[in-house]
């Protein structure tokens, strides 16, 4: 046996530097004289119940040994494109980060405890010891069973296993006010009040490692039949290739003329970063409360999302951003007028709504395998879901609210959008669930599972938390909360841009009733431009009246 003791670490949604309390532990042991390991060796896993990886089959004749990833209620691909590409650069900036302090990062594709299990073996056949396997634990049921798998490989090999606390969230694990999970409020506002003041409540972020320990000698390649490129390139083309352009869509959206995504954003930990001093500079984080409902543009709300969810950065790094432009402690942020002048409204606002998402983290935790189910978290049987797998009109309805063709012009809007971009606003995503959920009827998990394939800011207790929330199911207390989606075009989109922008074929109307109601376009317009005839406009899935002077015939 060699003198060498390796230390594997392996990365989920934990993909930075900067404040990573492993890669913190590993630089402290780095600079100790008596090291407990020799070695360390980063490893992240594309594993395969998550995302398809038949893209990094070896040769064409080869074929994946894993199912297809697709979600259960809809059969959707599990990871689509707009997401897989965020994940593949944030994936590749820690490599690079990585390798900037001594170290790299191993990338693979399967099962996260069978690739640990193969890696363990291969260390074995070389005579090198694995003095640990370390982790972040993570909130979702295959999630848990993942850390059950690379706990199970480690301990079959008599290899010590450690699961870390995941501090990418506001407040600490170990700072909340209860320790059983079952002891969190069913209401936000509750849990809200028992960890105020917010402003107080985060620990301070980790320093970065100036150097790590040195990766292994020898490290096992990636197992048949898969091989991974040594391109980032290369790692996103394999990431899409399975992925058909229309992902089963019969008429996907188009990619209306003149029309700007609000989300153009690249994965990785810098532009996580350069996008929270953009916030702070612009005095965005400052009108984010007036702004936040806004639908067209990038800077309207702060889309620090994406980046969350995969960890490149930490909910305790923008407050600490905050706290440096409140209290005037850096140059950033000098020319706005609230800098210096301590938390304002906005800022605020946004400590707010980074506390749902602890909230929502923390209600997976406590409700387990209920955040999937169509009963939700209130365990309600009382709803009668229409499924597409036993109606086909149901299957139709579920068809044009893909492809958004509703005949809604908010939400034919918003699905568009996210199709072609992988984002649409939350005050949208709210409209959309409510509208599958309480005015369609239909299962709610479709929605979900389609947003979970298309949204780059995917994070599972939030997308599915607030599909039970708005489907009536989940953690609001106002069971009976309904959006009605034209009311809401009204008073969000008063002009009908943002409805014009993803909607092509509505763009020569200009009165708002018929931007968000087509089927009231007078029928020589509809003529006039094609649009007679088209089930879309004329029969929409429901008619919902509403009148700007406030009456309204339908929720």
């Amino acid at each position: 046996m060699s003198s060498s003791r390796v230390l594997i670490y392996l990365l989920r949604r934990d993909l930075r530097v900067a404040d990573n309390p492993i890669l913190n532990e590993i630089g402290k042991i780095s600079q100790q004289s008596q090291h407990p390991f020799t070695h360390f060796l980063p490893v992240y896993v594309f594993t395969a119940q998550q995302i398809e990886v038949s893209g990094f089959l070896s040769s064409e004749s080869e074929r994946s040994p894993f199912p297809q990833a697709r979600s259960q209620a809809g059969g959707f691909w599990r990871c689509g494109p707009h997401r897989a590409k965020f994940l593949a650069e944030s994936v590749w900036e820690v490599k690079k980060g990585l390798s900037k302090i001594g170290s790299d990062l191993e990338i693979r594709v399967g099962m996260a405890g069978q690739v640990i299990g193969e890696m363990l073996d291969g260390f074995k056949q070389a005579n090198t010891e694995v003095a640990g396997v370390w982790m972040t634990g993570e909130e979702g049921v295959e999630e848990k069973r993942e850390e059950r798998d690379v706990r199970k490989a480690a301990e079959a090999a008599q290899i010590d296993f450690r699961l870390w606390v995941d501090e990418k969230y506001y407040i600490d694990d170990r700072d909340l006010p209860f320790q059983n999970p079952r002891q969190l409020p069913d209401v936000f506002t509750t849990y809200r009040k028992q960890v105020e003041p917010l402003r107080e409540a985060p620990r301070r972020a980790l320093s970065t490692p100036k150097m790590l320990l040195p990766l292994p000698d020898t490290i096992a390649p990636q197992t048949a039949p898969f091989s991974i490129p040594s391109t980032l390139e290369d790692v996103i083309a394999c990431l899409l290739k399975p992925l058909e352009p229309t992902l089963g869509l019969s008429n996907p959206p188009k990619w209306p003329p003149k029309a700007q995504s609000a989300h153009p954003f690249h994965g990785g930990e810098s532009t996580g970063h350069s996008r929270i001093r953009h916030l702070i500079a612009s005095g965005d984080m400052t009108t984010y409360k007036d702004t936040r409902n806004g639908m067209l543009g990038l800077d309207f709300s702060t889309k620090l999302s994406a980046w969350l969810a995969l960890g490149c950065i930490t909910a305790r790094q923008i407050h600490e951003y905050l706290i440096d432009f409140e209290e005037g402690k850096t140059d950033l942020g000098r020319g706005v007028h609230s800098y210096g002048k301590g938390e304002n409204k906005g800022t605020a606002a946004v400590r707010f709504e980074l506390l749902w998402r602890d909230y929502f983290r923390l209600a997976t935790r406590k409700f387990g395998p209920r955040l999937f189910r169509i009963e939700g978290f209130k365990n309600d049987t009382s709803y009668s879901w229409k499924y597409p797998q036993k109606d086909k009109e149901v299957q139709r309805s579920v068809s044009r609210f893909l492809e958004g063709t509703t005949g809604n012009g908010f939400i034919d809007a918003s699905m568009r959008e996210l199709f072609l971009t992988g984002y649409t606003s939350n005050r949208l995503r709210q409209n959309v669930a409510s509208f599958l959920a309480k005015h369609l009827g239909i299962d709610w998990r479709i929605g979900a599972e389609w947003y979970e394939t298309l949204l780059a800011d995917y994070d599972v207790s939030s997308n599915w938390g607030n599909w039970q929330y708005n489907a009536g199911v989940g953690n609001d207390p106002r069971e009976s909360r309904t959006f009605n989606p034209v009311k809401q075009a009204f008073d969000y989109d008063p002009q009908g841009e943002y409805v014009k922008n993803w909607v092509e074929e509505l763009r020569p109307f200009d009165d708002p009733q018929i931007l968000f109601q087509p089927w009231k376009a007078p029928e020589e317009k509809k003529k006039e431009l094609g649009l007679d005839g088209n089930d879309w406009v004329e029969k929409p899935l429901i008619r919902i009246e509403f009148h700007p002077e406030g009456k309204e015939d339908r929720e």
